[in-house]
């Protein structure tokens, strides 16, 4: 080889190998779908639907290079190759796809293509359930469950610890993970997939309200679809008072004619004469005094003081 080849081979490499490690570093940002989370978890990767704006690249051929929305039949119209499908691929798969087909078609020999979404069509995730701003937020970027949930408000005092995640591309599927907001707890619900178009609905919590002649009167939560028994609703209202008249207790049960009461005998059930009772979601347990001055008598008078009492969670 004369001085004059090798010079100029000298001179091709050192101009194309720059190009080559752009090119690579292009791919690699543009195609990266699968994002790492703070506990080394890898994130499901965001997959293509209709509406969907993408950002076509073909290294070296501005001609072909450009953005493209995605058709509601799930496909996009390439300038030259024609129509290709698609919906439900990740950004990486779709520039696979046009690649063959720019290869199929002898478009391009060897053709290195990147795909970017640039704009979803559902960016929004919907959270909804007991949380103190239900609506639609935007997930711009990987979001875990707790941040959407904290960018709706937080979550209410009568939530539960399940929650819900209905994802678009899946609705008959969907998952349901538990969060404790205790230190040291079960911390899964930070792992979750949320993917544009899913809905978050935070689970409603049942109360048990206990009123009346008790140290501790309230509402209290049934939480992680546990049942409370009137023993288990007495301990948490801390116990009767002297003064507390057990042989007179009653349960007011909702129904769908209205409020029922049903006499409990609380005193036989303290003695472990009687089996204990399981409580249901909305029941009131009223403990009435024996004193002359007892002022709830009738269901009138006991509903508006559950109403005002001041919800507690189980410990």
């Amino acid at each position: 080889m004369s001085p004059k080849k090798c010079l100029y081979f000298l001179i091709l490499i050192v101009f194309t190998a720059p190009s080559l490690r752009a090119q690579n570093e292009l791919r690699a940002n543009s195609t990266a779908t699968m994002v790492a989370k703070p506990d080394g978890s890898v994130a499901h990767p965001l997959r293509i639907s209709a509406g969907d704006l993408l950002d076509l690249n073909v290294f070296d051929t501005k001609e072909l290079s450009t953005k493209l929305r995605v058709a509601e039949t799930g496909s996009i119209t390439l300038p030259l190759g024609g129509s290709v499908s698609v919906e439900g691929m990740t950004a990486e798969e779709a520039g696979q796809v046009i690649e063959d087909r720019l290869r199929t078609e002898n478009i391009l020999k060897d053709p290195h293509v990147t795909v970017s979404i640039i704009e979803f069509a559902t960016q929004g995730v919907t959270v909804l359930g007991e949380v103190k701003k239900p609506g639609v937020y935007p997930l711009l970027g990987a979001r875990g469950l707790l941040d959407l949930i904290s960018a709706a408000g937080g979550v209410t005092s009568e939530a539960g610890h399940a929650v819900t995640i209905a994802h678009r591309s899946d609705p008959d599927h969907p998952t349901v993970v538990k969060v404790d907001s205790k230190p040291g707890g079960n911390s899964s619900a930070l792992n979750v997939d949320v993917r544009p178009g899913d809905t978050i609905i935070v689970s409603h919590a049942g109360i048990v309200y206990v009123v009346g002649d008790v140290a501790k009167p309230g509402g209290f939560l049934i939480e992680n679809n546990d049942q409370l028994t009137v023993l288990q609703a007495v301990a948490l209202a801390q116990g009767t008072n002297r003064t507390a008249s057990l042989n007179h207790a009653k349960l007011i049960r909702k129904t769908e004619s209205g409020p029922q009461e049903l006499p409990i005998p609380l005193k036989k059930i303290l003695s472990n004469s009687a089996p204990d009772q399981v409580l249901a979601d909305g029941d009131i347990l009223f403990v009435p005094s024996s004193g002359p001055k007892e002022t709830l008598r009738d269901v009138e008078s006991i509903l508006p003081a559950a109403a005002g009492a001041a919800i507690y969670r189980a410990p």
